[in-house]
Order: structure tokens, then C-alpha cells, then sequence
């Protein structure tokens, strides 16, 4: 037995040293960032600090603070009253409100921006057959308000889906409990199921937050002054990368502050139950004025965060699809389904080795990995693109060294090339990838990798001929989410993308930049459909799981 443990240590230093190198290079581009955040100041930053600052962080705040308050609202509403109540169509809403995650919400703001503008289906609607004309302040969309509005529209599933599927896990008895006390209905919620689902609620707002941060398309389709807009002006319209590396620092440290937030009001409180005889929650079927409501609010809501826009796509496309489908745009899809691919076979590749090494080393150094391999996601993807560049860069001076050495003509060969972005698109969505695979892990356990151990087998061997097969549904479920998630990637993409390379999210940012909001839809809806399907694919899988 001790021969088998020393092998078995033997074996796992190559995984810990892959562990090692992968982990290293995730966190370079946040570290190279710090460093530089203390480097020097130079006159555009100064000025920006001064005039400029302020403004990126109040703006940011704001809709940080005003989404995150309307999604919770909607998404543990939704979520409740879709585990605890029956109304008609129940079974559709159930997945059918997750759908709105399908639009990226850049998408979704010019859609939006097209149906309320003078041109749009609405005004002309009233001018031509009602002859009305409306003051275009009431119908005004772009600002601070309507990227709220857009946000949460678009982002509210992440707190329903969290938040739902917590509360579809919950003792039916808690419920009964506080019924037989003569709570009502409101007063259930409010003293009881929002209690115990604070940390489904607290996660569910985290990633919203996160993607607010993260988000370019709509901030600066509106004209909206935050940082990730700020990151993009140092660099592509000042050139300054140093200025775009300090803007991208501050926001990355205030990140980390909303992350230790989150812990501290996530506290220490847990709540388990005292018997293994657990009946999960099972919804009542509602009557009369109540059934009309709830359904009525399910119903306007499936209507604003995906329908409206759906449809309103739908007839955009039917307007431009001879003019758009062509070599070109065939390219275009041929470039977003080429990197989101070899984006996510890699992430899946890192991801199951460290996941695999976390889960058999049984120690800190394990649980420190994977720690770090979830940092990616929790990064605003503009800042990320900021350290990547500055990490090629630097390479790239040590190639063009090498250049010089051989008596060759220097040029920059990593920094313009796909391998940036693919890096990249690593870094960002690891954590995605990891998530699903250490959660297959978890429900397999070690039982049958010891097993094969014992009869001789390598931890490689093992891994190859056991462990992947077992855990084929989380591998296949972390490639589609990553995928989806590449495909939609706008502000990394944006920044990182070699010249004259195009991906369908920024030819879709390109066209609404322009104006040309008709000419975009056939590119949004390549997205919408893809993301939808695997949306749709993943709830029937998760589904059929057993519990």
C-alpha cells in the first residue's frame, strides 16, 4: 500500500507541474497589471484622474447598484413563484424566462434603441395610423435609465436560474411550517424563503455585477462614460497603453472589493436539515385573480426580455438577409464557431487537468489551484485584454531580439496574431469550464479511480480509460456553456482580434456603431439561435440528471 501511495505521488507531480504552469499563466495578465498600476504616471493619466475619474466610478456605481437591485427583484420573484405556484404554461416559463441570457445585452440595447427611435415601429406606428406625435424625451432610451432597464432585462436569469434552483432543492416543510403559523403567502417569502436562499441570492447578483463591469457594447452604444469605455478611449484613441493598464487596475481592484463584499454578506450562516427525510418543494396550483396575475407578469415578462426583440430581429433580417448573406459573412461565422471551438477545447484540456489534480492531491496546494482558475471569470474582460496585450508584448520584444540576433527583420509576430486572443478567451472562461467539470467530478467521486489504482493502473491510465468516460456529460455541458459564452464575448474580442479578423459579435457591434441596425440583426440572430438551442439543450439535460 505504501509502494502505491509513493507511486501515486510519483505520478501526480506531472499533473501538479502542469497544474503549476497553467495556473501561472492565468494569473500573469492580473499581475502584470498591479505591477504596472504603481509605475509612473504620465500626463493623460493625470488628466484623467483629475478630470475624468470620478465620473467613470459614479457611472459605473450607479448602474452596477440599480441593476443589481432590479434583477434581484425580478429574478427571486420569478424564481419563487415558479417553484412554489402552478399557473398555465408552467413548464414553458420554467425554461422559457431563462431564455433573455440568449441576448447579449449590446444586442439588445440597439434592438431596443430601434423600436422606440422616430424611425422605430412605434412612433411610426402612432404618427401614421393614429396621427399622434409623441415628445422624443418619453421614448428616449439612451442613458443612464434605459441601460439599467436593458441590463436588467438581460441579465435578471442569472439570479432566477441560481435562486430557482435552490428553492426547488428546499424542504416543502419550511413552507408548511410557516403556513400552519398563520403566515401568509407575502410574509413567507419575505420571513422565510428569502433567509435561506441569501447565498443563492448573493451569487446569482455577483455574476450580474460582474457582467455589468464587464459590459462595452451598451455603455458605449449609449454613450455611457465607464471604465470599460474609458479602457478602450486610453488605448485606441490616445494610444496609451500605461493609461489603459491604470484604468484597467482601478477597476479590477474595485472588483475585488465588491468580491470580499459578497463574502462578507454571504456570512457563515448555513442552513441544513436535522433529517434525511427531506420532501422538496411542490408547486400549488393558484385560482382565480391570482393565477391571472402571476401569469399576466410571467407573460409581460418573457414579452420584454425576449419576444419583443426576437420578433422585432425576425423582421430586420427579413429586411436585409439578400444584402448580408454572402462569402463575407459566411467568414464571419466560419471565424466565431473556428475560435469559440479552439477556445473551448483548450479551456476544457486546462480545465480537466487541474480539476483532476485538485480533486486526487486532497490538500491546499489543490484547492489554491482552483481558486485561481476561477479568478479569470471574475475579471472584466477588457481588463484581461489589457494584461494579455501587455504580457505578448513584452514577449514579443524578447522574439524581436531573437530577430535581430539571426540577422532577420524585426516584426511582431504573437501580439497580431489569433494565438493572443485564444489565450486570452483561456483566461476569461476557464472558470466556466472548470465549474462544470469539478462538479462531474464531485458526483463520481474517487471511489472508482482508487479502485483502478489498486489493480495497477497509472493515474494517467486512469484518467484516460475511467475518469473521462464517466464524466462525458460535464465535459460536452462545459464546452457548449464555454462556447456560447466565446461567441457572445465582445469587449476582449474587440481589443485582441488580429487586423482584418472579424467574429460575429464584432461585426454586430460594428454595424449598430454605424447605425445600420437593420444590416446587424442577420449576425445577432446566428448568436440568439445558437445561444438559445444550447440553453434549451442544457435545461432538458439538467432535467433528466438524477437529483
Amino acid at each position: 500500500m505504501l509502494y502505491l501511495i509513493r507511486k501515486m505521488r510519483s505520478q501526480l507531480n506531472s499533473w501538479a507541474l502542469l497544474s503549476v504552469i497553467f495556473s501561472t499563466l492565468i494569473l500573469l495578465p492580473a499581475l502584470l497589471i498591479m505591477i504596472q498600476l504603481f509605475a509612473e504616471s504620465n500626463e493623460n493619466w493625470e488628466h484623467i484622474k483629475e478630470y475624468m475619474l470620478k465620473n467613470y466610478i459614479v457611472n459605473s456605481v450607479t448602474l452596477v447598484s440599480f441593476t443589481g437591485f432590479f434583477t434581484v427583484l425580478i429574478g427571486v420573484s420569478t424564481a419563487w413563484l415558479v417553484s412554489a405556484y402552478k399557473v398555465p404554461m408552467h413548464r414553458f416559463f420554467k425554461w422559457g424566462l431563462i431564455l433573455p441570457l440568449a441576448i447579449p445585452p449590446y444586442i439588445g440595447a440597439y434592438t431596443y434603441h430601434g423600436i422606440l427611435n422616430y424611425t422605430g415601429v412605434i412612433q411610426t406606428t402612432l404618427r401614421n395610423q393614429f396621427g399622434i406625435k409623441v415628445d422624443q424625451k418619453y421614448f428616449d432610451i439612451m442613458n443612464i435609465p434605459g441601460a439599467v432597464f436593458i441590463f436588467t432585462m438581460f441579465l435578471y436569469p442569472y439570479v432566477y436560474i441560481i435562486t430557482r434552483s435552490f428553492l426547488e432543492n428546499q424542504s416543502s416543510s419550511l413552507i408548511e411550517n410557516a403556513r400552519l403559523l398563520g403566515k401568509g403567502s407575502f410574509m413567507t417569502f419575505i420571513q422565510v424563503v428569502l433567509p435561506v436562499s441569501r447565498a443563492a441570492i448573493v451569487g446569482g447578483v455577483s455574476l450580474v455585477i460582474l457582467e455589468v463591469f464587464n459590459d462595452y457594447g451598451v455603455v458605449k452604444y449609449f454613450g455611457i462614460q465607464t471604465f470599460s469605455t474609458a479602457i478602450f478611449q486610453a488605448w485606441f484613441g490616445m494610444g496609451d497603453i500605461y493609461s489603459a493598464i491604470k484604468l484597467a487596475g482601478t477597476l479590477m481592484f474595485i472588483v475585488v472589493l465588491i468580491l470580499i463584499l459578497e463574502k462578507v454578506i454571504r456570512g457563515r450562516k448555513q442552513y441544513s436539515y436535522s433529517t434525511s427525510k427531506v420532501r422538496p418543494l411542490q408547486p400549488k396550483e393558484l385560482k382565480g385573480l391570482k393565477k391571472v396575475a402571476v401569469l399576466s407578469f410571467f407573460i409581460s415578462l418573457f414579452a420584454l426580455a425576449f419576444a419583443i426583440p426576437f420578433i422585432q430581429l425576425l423582421q430586420w433580417v427579413y429586411m436585409t438577409y439578400d444584402v448580408i448573406l454572402s462569402a463575407a459573412f459566411a467568414d464571419l461565422i466560419w471565424n466565431s464557431v473556428f475560435v469559440a471551438a479552439i477556445g473551448s477545447v483548450f479551456i476544457i484540456i486546462v480545465a480537466l487537468i487541474i480539476a483532476n489534480f485538485s480533486r486526487l492531491s486532497k490538500g491546499w496546494i489543490g484547492k489554491l489551484f482552483s481558486k485561481i482558475t476561477v479568478l479569470g471569470y471574475s475579471i472584466p474582460g477588457a481588463v484581461i485584454a489589457i494584461g494579455v496585450l501587455t504580457l505578448f508584448l513584452a514577449l514579443d520584444e524578447k522574439v524581436i531580439t531573437l530577430y535581430e540576433w539571426f540577422g532577420l527583420e524585426p516584426t511582431l509576430v504573437l501580439s497580431l496574431s489569433i494565438s493572443m486572443l485564444i489565450f486570452a478567451y483561456v483566461v476569461r472562461f476557464l472558470a466556466v469550464g472548470f465549474n462544470s467539470i469539478e462538479s462531474g467530478f464531485d458526483k463520481v467521486g474517487t471511489v472508482f479511480t482508487e479502485a483502478s489504482r489498486t489493480l495497477g493502473m497509472s493515474v494517467t491510465k486512469t484518467f484516460f480509460k475511467v475518469d473521462i468516460k464517466m464524466i462525458k456529460g460535464a465535459i460536452a455541458g462545459g464546452f457548449i456553456l464555454v462556447f456560447v459564452d466565446i461567441l457572445k464575448e465582445l469587449p476582449l474580442t474587440l481589443i485582441l482580434q488580429p487586423f482584418n479578423f472579424y467574429t460575429l459579435a464584432t461585426k454586430t457591434f460594428q454595424y449598430a456603431s454605424d447605425e445600420r441596425i437593420h444590416e446587424a440583426a442577420v449576425s445577432s440572430m446566428v448568436i440568439i439561435c445558437i445561444s438559445a438551442l444550447s440553453i434549451f439543450f442544457l435545461h432538458r439535460v439538467l432535467e433528466k440528471e438524477p437529483k
